[in-house]
């Protein structure tokens, strides 16, 4: 989303499939961008095998491992989706007695837009502002593994940023005619395995 990356109340790291988001979270809290760092989500089908307590768990205890004080997150290890880590980190924040105004949503590149338009409906009072680690998609399906996997989980992403707002989850974005008909024609080309049905 090219958000300018600034200092913020907290930050929301988001699970995903594996450890980048906890290692570019802790390193923007060893710059001092924000005082306490929630990690959110539980498990999903694809993850649960390479993080079997939880992607929070396991990256909070990568972040510990990267120098982050434990005092200093906050865990949220229920969430599963996109909706649910907004919701959930928001209610944990709360808890932790931290009511911000502005918090930083540390995620993969391709899931900025969807976190971004679920915060903005879900928690509309506060500022989000969306960052990620630099990353190619050659780069990135090799830490995966699995290439049909990562096209997969793009189509399907794409797939919630047009269906999400219709169910209330998200705002609506502007999705340019060149992305959608690429995104059709992964659908013909068999890229499903992560859809939902609309």
């Amino acid at each position: 989303m090219h958000h300018e990356v600034r200092p913020v109340d907290a930050a929301i790291g988001l699970g995903r499939h594996d450890l980048g988001v906890a290692s570019f979270a802790a390193s923007l809290y060893r710059s001092g961008l924000f005082p306490v760092l929630v990690f959110t989500g539980g498990n999903s089908p694809t993850t649960k095998a390479r993080f079997p307590r939880g992607e929070a768990v396991h990256y909070r205890e990568h972040a510990i491992d990267l120098g982050v004080p434990e005092a200093s997150i906050v865990l949220e290890p229920k969430a599963s989706n996109t909706g649910q880590n907004i919701t959930f980190s928001r209610a944990a924040l709360a808890s932790a007695g931290v009511t911000p105004s502005a918090v930083l949503l540390v995620s993969k590149p391709y899931l900025e837009r969807r976190s971004f338009a679920a915060a903005r409906k879900l928690w509309p009072g506060v500022e989000a502002i969306c960052t990620s680690e630099p990353m190619e998609l050659d780069h990135y399906v090799k830490s995966i593994g699995d290439e049909k996997l990562v096209i997969d989980m793009l189509v399907g992403d794409l797939q919630r940023i047009l269906e999400y707002p219709k169910r209330g989850f998200a705002i609506e974005q502007d999705v340019p005619d060149d992305v959608r008909h690429a995104y059709e024609s992964m659908i013909r080309d068999g890229f499903t395995s992560r859809l939902i049905t609309p």
